[in-house]
């Protein structure tokens, strides 16, 4: 697991700022105003579904633990493969996100029936925020 010693060679700005860039766009990605209402449309929910649904921190741990271990996976492998520019860091997120993120949901969501709508915008979410935070991250290598 050679690949596994680059997590000392980890920028921990960068990943701090891949994360933080991953959490604003979600937020900003499902405002009501930009895809959020069409996405709530396709998933057969309202706001106020959203509002009232059980967990409360219990939600948004999970999502922020998963988008803290992309950010810091993104930065081993682009360490490793010494990608140190903006663009090759965003470059090779942006595969990865295709191939993992967006092929995850294109097959979980058909195999779920869910409209292919949801799958468009989830898709889209996870490829921009990962290919922002590669690109963060190789360019502060």
């Amino acid at each position: 697991m050679d690949w596994l010693s680059h997590i000392s060679h980890i920028n921990w700005l960068a990943v701090l700022l891949a994360f933080i860039s991953s959490m604003v766009i979600g937020f900003v990605w499902y405002m009501p105003a930009v895809l959020g209402r069409r996405w709530m449309q396709a998933i057969g929910k309202t706001e106020e579904d959203l509002k009232n649904i059980d967990g409360g921190a219990g939600i948004w741990i999970p999502m922020m633990l998963a988008a803290a271990l992309t950010s810091i996976l993104l930065a081993i492998l682009i360490s490793a493969l010494e990608l140190n520019t903006f663009l090759a860091g965003g470059l090779f997120a942006l595969i990865l996100a295709l191939v993992f993120r967006a092929g995850g949901h294109v097959i979980h969501n058909g195999f779920a029936g869910r409209p292919s709508e949801v799958t468009v915008i989830d898709a889209g979410h996870d490829i921009l925020a990962m290919t922002i935070a590669g690109a963060i991250i190789g360019a502060m290598q």
